[in-house]
């Protein structure tokens, strides 16, 4: 997260930076998003979660929890639903293959 420029252009175009560990209160506990990111070619927000593990099927109920946080508390009638991203260090397409959520992606990272 040392170069936010650099890292909005690999995931391409039209991404903009609000925050990272953006906190948010659910219930009595809060959370805290990687990264909350707004995309204006698609008029909607975005949840980044960066995970340094295989994907797992925890890591898909928390980022549509928090995805959910953001239609219902941040999000405008005038925006689009909001995507979601999990990057992780290796994808596993069989969890994938099971989330019925279009707006979750799962992508590996390789650390330079």
């Amino acid at each position: 997260m040392e170069d936010i420029p650099s890292f909005l252009e690999n995931l391409g175009n039209g991404y903009t930076f609000i925050k990272n560990e953006y906190k948010i209160k659910i219930g009595d506990h809060f959370n805290y998003i990687d990264l909350l990111l707004y995309n204006y070619k698609c008029n909607s927000f975005v949840v980044v979660e960066l995970k340094v593990s295989e994907l797992k099927k925890e890591h898909i109920g928390q980022i549509h929890v928090y995805m959910n946080y953001i239609d219902d508390n941040v999000k405008t009638i005038n925006q689009n639903a909001t995507i979601g991203i999990i990057l992780v260090r290796k994808n596993n397409e069989f969890i994938m293959e099971y989330c019925s959520d279009e707006r979750i992606k799962a992508r590996e990272y390789e650390l330079v």
